[in-house]
């Protein structure tokens, strides 16, 4: 997920325009798909690998699985890929990496885990389901939180990104079917293109001989001209957590219907949120006259829209 610092826009990769060149590979023709990568863009599917061979994930690089089966087309704009989605409850475990100290993040962002799971919104992702037409639920548990003191460092990596993941679950538990978030403070970069080209973005790898997902969601305070919708104020008094409680909802909800980036996405490789990013439906002014758009455990969110995937498919804040 992104935003361009200069313009708002629709989808999450925002530095190039639909009919530019992705990561090196060139113009979409009307016979070619390009796959997603979790970081809001598609690329070139890699050939399928032969006996033997990997399928390009397990090394932290959000990326594809290879070429996927050929789509389920349907009428809602998002094609069905043959890939798993995430069934019955949706576990989310938060991993607090560098310094978080006095930060009222913690509050804002573990209530949101806790309270989206059952709430209209999330219940957009239930018309998302698997090849046996078994649909993803609208219930989330959030689980449990650490931190990491900057274990790799205040230059992370995609790898290093895994490599906090790999270190956390040695005492969270490896769960196949959870979501980790790594959520950096202010003073993390992320190198493959955090501010510049993504805010956050999901994968998953091969930790402990399991298909473990997970995300990085970096902290707006960091670019809040990029990463975030409210420079100035916004609805809980957080700039840097209220602009990553969207993406946090963007990631958890591409990484629920689109885990191993082959199930669920579009001809550009745009997964359900990607499709309604940066927009925020009808929003209504908080405590404090800042925009919001719903109000979860007790608190106000501005959160973007999510793809429903019915009746031609749309933006929406419910289903």
């Amino acid at each position: 997920m992104r935003r361009a610092v200069a313009s708002a826009f629709a989808v999450s990769c925002l530095a190039f325009s639909v009919s530019t060149a992705v990561n090196g590979a060139s113009l979409l023709t009307s016979d070619q798909e390009l796959v997603p990568t979790g970081k809001g863009w598609g690329e070139r599917p890699a050939p399928a690998p032969g006996p033997g061979q990997g399928m390009g994930q397990g090394q932290g690089q959000p990326q594809g699985q290879g070429k996927p089966s050929r789509p389920t087309s349907g009428s809602n704009g998002i094609d069905y890929h043959g890939g798993p989605v995430i069934l019955g409850t949706t576990n989310v475990y938060y991993i607090w990496y560098g310094n978080w100290s006095g930060n009222t993040a913690s509050t804002i962002l573990e209530n949101l885990a806790s309270s989206i799971g059952g709430s209209p919104y999330f219940s957009i992702n239930t018309s998302y389901y698997n090849g046996s037409n078994a649909h993803v639920s609208n219930s989330v548990n959030f689980v449990t939180s650490t931190t990491d003191n900057y274990s790799q460092g205040k230059s992370l990596t995609d790898a290093g990104v895994q490599a906090v993941v790999a270190n956390a679950t040695k005492t969270l538990g490896h769960d196949t079917n959870a979501v980790y978030f790594v959520l950096t403070s202010a003073d993390v970069n992320e190198t493959s293109g955090f501010c510049t080209q993504y805010c956050g973005w999901h994968t998953h790898g091969t930790i402990a001989g399991m298909d473990i997902k997970y995300a990085f969601v970096g902290n707006p305070d960091r670019c809040p001209s990029a990463c975030a919708e409210q420079t100035t104020t916004s609805p809980n008094g957080n700039i840097g957590a209220d602009g990553m409680a969207s993406i946090i909802a963007h990631e958890l909800e591409e990484a629920v219907t689109d885990p191993d980036l082959n199930a669920w996405y579009d001809r550009r490789g745009q997964e359900n949120a990607d499709k309604c990013a940066w927009t925020f439906g009808t929003t209504y002014a908080s405590t404090n006259n800042s925009k919001a758009n719903m109000r979860l455990g007790g608190k106000d969110y501005l959160i973007q829209q999510n793809w429903v995937n019915a009746s031609g498919g749309y933006c929406a804040l419910t289903y």
